[in-house]
């Protein structure tokens, strides 16, 4: 099966999450397997966004560890509290930051890296199980917006995780 999505063409981000938002409920609708929604979700953001790193770390005990990404390679492991993953899963609340250079503890997976949004995810019993990562080669790229507009997406993972 090949699907497609039928994005507005526009720079504007409101509108592509309210178009976003429904076509990946759509895709997940009848998954069950949350490596393969994940793989598609990362996918379906990179593909209407076209930032630099998108993907998952998934909560393994007392690190992170790396789950389907769309991007170049990305870091294995992050300990809990380190780099921006590590601490949005401690702080369990979404980060936005500006300038990665200015984040004390960032872990440089890559160097065209320059700004980075880190959403949580919880399980079905509340606790945080996996983080959405993104990336971006423009400095001060996220915003609210997006906090809300990716918050929105990654619910859709949320009755997946155990």
């Amino acid at each position: 099966m090949t699907t497609t999505l039928d994005l507005p063409a526009t720079t504007d981000r409101v509108a592509l999450y309210t178009s976003l938002v429904p076509q990946v409920g759509e895709l997940l609708h009848d998954e069950r397997d949350v490596v393969a929604a994940m793989a598609n979700l990362s996918a379906a953001v990179k593909q209407a966004f076209g930032w630099h790193w998108v993907g998952f770390y998934r909560v393994m005990g007392a690190e992170l560890v790396l789950g389907p990404f769309q991007g170049p390679v990305a870091c294995n492991r992050i300990g809990h509290g380190r780099g921006v993953c590590g601490t949005a899963w401690a702080e369990e609340r979404v980060l936005i930051v500006p300038d990665v250079e200015k984040f004390p503890g960032h872990i440089a997976c890559s160097p065209l890296s320059r700004s980075e949004i880190v959403v949580p995810i919880r399980a079905r019993d509340g606790r945080i199980a996996a983080v959405l990562d993104i990336d971006s080669t423009t400095a001060d790229d996220f915003s609210e917006v997006d906090a809300h507009g990716l918050g929105r997406l990654c619910i859709l993972l949320e009755p997946l995780f155990e």
